[in-house]
């Protein structure tokens, strides 16, 4: 039996996108699931260095994690990539990678490198992936100014490539959120035409596993294996 596979995108860098896939994978697991997460492409770090999948381990100690190629420079992986004089990752291999976890997991978590469109290796790029394999993506967003156009540009970029959007969730909520955020919370379902699925509390992602997992919960929709009701909830 075959596991089911979710990528996750960002709107951009610095949205959250690492927790928001720790937290799905914190609250599978707690249901049972054998989850594995695949990093494609990690840039910016050199080797040995902790990075997104160091994280996710520190949040949910049960998965297994998998990053195909590591690049130092902070850049887009197929200019990372070139730079660095070593081969990049293609969306045949990620997609490859992918199915081979699926095959003893139940869920696979592919979290891709920045937005959508970042290319990995020539013009390939995430939603190439998600076309090879058939799966859906999972959108992370940015809370404040400007999420609206970002995400509703993520989401448009999905649909005209005939391709399943399972939904959008704020990867960092601010503790103190301004007019901007509360009204976007709102708004983002009605311009992506997708669901809002949560939004996770910033700082989340230093949180001890034991108290990731409630917070995980109450911030993520039934959809994703939470309690959050929505925006007016």
């Amino acid at each position: 039996m075959t596991g089911r596979i979710l990528l996750v995108s960002g709107t951009g860098t610095d949205v959250g996108k690492t927790v928001v896939t720790a937290a799905v994978a914190a609250l599978a697991v707690a249901a049972g699931d054998r989850v594995a997460v695949l990093k494609p492409a990690q840039t910016g770090l050199a080797e040995g260095e902790p990075g997104d999948l160091a994280q996710v381990r520190a949040l949910v100690p049960a998965v297994t994690t998998r990053e195909l190629a590591r690049y130092p420079a902070p850049l887009a992986p197929d200019t990372a990539a070139r730079l660095a004089g070593l081969p990049p990752v293609t969306t045949g291999e990620i997609a490859q990678a992918a199915t081979r976890l699926a095959g003893d997991h139940d869920l696979v978590l592919v979290e891709g490198a920045g937005a959508l469109l970042v290319r990995f290796a020539g013009s390939g790029t995430l939603a190439d992936v998600a076309a090879e394999l058939g799966a859906a993506v999972l959108v992370v967003a940015a809370a404040g100014l400007g999420t609206l156009n970002h995400t509703a540009l993520t989401t448009e970029a999905l649909a005209v490539r005939e391709l399943c959007c399972t939904g959008v969730v704020v990867g960092s909520w601010p503790r103190d959120p301004d007019l901007a955020s509360r009204c976007n919370l709102e708004d983002l379902p009605a311009v992506t035409r997708v669901p809002l699925l949560g939004a996770l509390p910033e700082g989340s992602g230093a949180l001890a596993p034991d108290r990731f997992i409630p917070v995980a919960r109450r911030a993520l929709a039934p959809e994703l294996g939470g309690v959050w009701p929505g925006p007016r909830g």
